[in-house]
């Protein structure tokens, strides 16, 4: 069988158009070319109009008597601006949600006006965006997730790249001991070109906003109540830049973007060198605690809680897991690679799924002090698990931050000597999914809760390059800030 020219690496609409471009450029007819090669008018057309893809030995003759390379005819740019038009239109009409319409096909040839073309070219992909965005639900959001907690897992929570490109900028400004300063992060800011100024009146949508233009970053005033580390949200602005991020293609880079810059500006608050060293001596002694690990560096017990899954497993071999559950039971974050069995629903992702009522995530609410240190073994259907969980409070409720390993590593921890202990079965629903039967026997078809729904649970993600956040307010927001300027 003769090999195929383009092996499913050439647009075969782009093909055509090269090949158009080339024969009329030689002055040749269809009819011309066809004498020249041999080959029937009708199949020279189709293979113009991108619907036929040529043989190899066909593809060498059409070139020869062209006078071109073959490789030229292969090339995957369109040969002119009015070409490229032509074959986004092509495109465009082949996609599933044109075709489902059933309207005629139009073809981009030259009796189609330019004006005409420009106007459907624009009417497509207005269609393309509603469509994407009006798929934007929340299952995009959980699969993107999934994927990414996948790939997390896979790699141990630790990604070499970043913690390069950390240490490096570390370097730069000639970081050599311990946590990183105010004044280090102000020296970080001003080696990569930007000034820092906080502003009362950045978009409540945003939580920085970048001139690039001008090499600006504007951030809350620290008492504006934004409720973010005013450190950590700029190295994970800077880290965007540090890390080549562009304009998020869809919602799963937009949500890996965060999580990039999230770790990179945690492994500039706690450098990994430093970091590990403060480890292993506490792993020595054992007495890995996260409440020290914080302490140490002078950060959220929630980053500490985070930088900790990504140095335990590489570093120490020590397997975790983490997750942050609301006090109603409901996991907003979480993240395994010791085998534990979060719940799922049935995309497979664990976001808004109630935790087991016996886990320490959940356990901890109900301690005498919750605020205090807090240790549990957990035996489950896959093996012992230790926990040590911290309380926050927030504007939302309280949420639990939990770190856990499998029990043979409990030996390394503070608390690690627990008596506290709990039996969980889940998913099996007689753990705790399902009422005791006297319950059941006194209130069944007696009681009628007024369920409170969770609207954005249901709405479309937030539009926009980046989600959930408002692009006239940036724009406004920044016009404001250079009229100020030139004023």
């Amino acid at each position: 069988m003769t090999a195929s020219p383009t092996d499913a690496t050439v647009d075969l609409v782009t093909l055509g158009q090269r090949l158009r471009h080339q024969r009329r450029a030689k002055g040749m007819t269809l009819d011309q070319l066809s004498a020249a090669v041999g080959r029937a008018p009708s199949q020279l057309s189709l293979i113009e109009n991108g619907k036929r893809e040529p043989k190899l030995s066909v593809l060498q003759s059409i070139a020869g008597a062209l006078g071109v390379p073959m490789q030229e005819l292969l090339r995957p740019e369109a040969p002119s601006r009015r070409a490229g038009l032509e074959i986004e239109l092509a495109h465009f009409q082949r996609e599933p949600a044109y075709t489902a319409l059933g309207l005629p096909v139009v073809r981009g040839g030259r009796r189609l006006p330019a004006d005409a073309l420009e106007s459907l070219i624009g009417l497509h992909r207005e269609l393309t965006r509603l469509l994407t965005e009006q798929s934007a639900t929340p299952e995009v959001a959980r699969r993107a997730n999934q994927q990414l907690r996948i790939e997390m897992r896979e790699r141990d929570n630790y990604f070499d790249y970043i913690e390069q490109a950390a240490a490096k900028v570390l370097e730069s400004v000639r970081h050599t001991t311990g946590p990183l300063s105010q004044r280090g992060i102000l020296d970080i800011a001003a080696q990569l070109g930007f000034t820092l100024h906080y502003v009362s009146d950045l978009p409540g949508s945003a939580r920085s906003v970048t001139d690039l233009k001008n090499h600006k970053i504007y951030l809350p005033q620290v008492a504006s109540g934004k409720g973010h580390d005013p450190r950590a949200v700029v190295l994970q602005t800077l880290g965007h830049f540090v890390l080549g991020h562009h304009d998020p293609a869809d919602y799963g880079d937009f949500l890996r973007q965060r999580v990039e810059v999230n770790y990179f500006a945690a492994a500039l608050l706690m450098p990994e060198k430093f970091a590990t060293e403060f480890l292993r001596d506490a792993k020595a002694d054992r007495a890995l605690a996260i409440d020290d690990f914080r302490d140490a560096f002078g950060v959220s017990y929630e980053t500490a809680a985070h930088r900790f899954t990504n140095l335990a497993t590489h570093h120490f071999g020590i397997p975790v897991h983490f997750a942050r559950v609301h006090e109603s039971g409901t996991v907003y974050k979480a993240y395994e690679n010791d085998d534990v069995r979060f719940p799922t629903d049935v995309t497979g992702a664990i976001e808004g799924q109630p935790v087991c009522r016996k886990w320490a995530s959940r356990t901890v609410f109900a301690a005498e002090d919750p605020y205090s240190s807090f240790y549990q073994f957990t035996d489950t259907g896959k093996g012992t698990y230790w926990c040590t969980v911290h309380v926050e409070s927030t504007r939302s409720g309280e949420f639990s931050v939990t770190v856990g390993t499998p029990y043979q590593h409990a030996r390394w921890f503070r608390g690690g000597d627990t008596t506290r202990r709990t039996v969980s079965t889940c998913p099996d629903p007689t753990c705790c999914r399902r009422p005791p039967a006297e319950l059941v026997d006194r209130w069944a078809g007696q009681a009628w809760p007024s369920a409170r729904v969770h609207s954005h649970l249901l709405a479309a993600l937030p539009p926009g390059t980046f989600p959930g956040v408002d692009a006239q307010d940036v724009y406004e927001f920044l016009q404001r800030r250079a009229e100020s300027a030139r004023g």
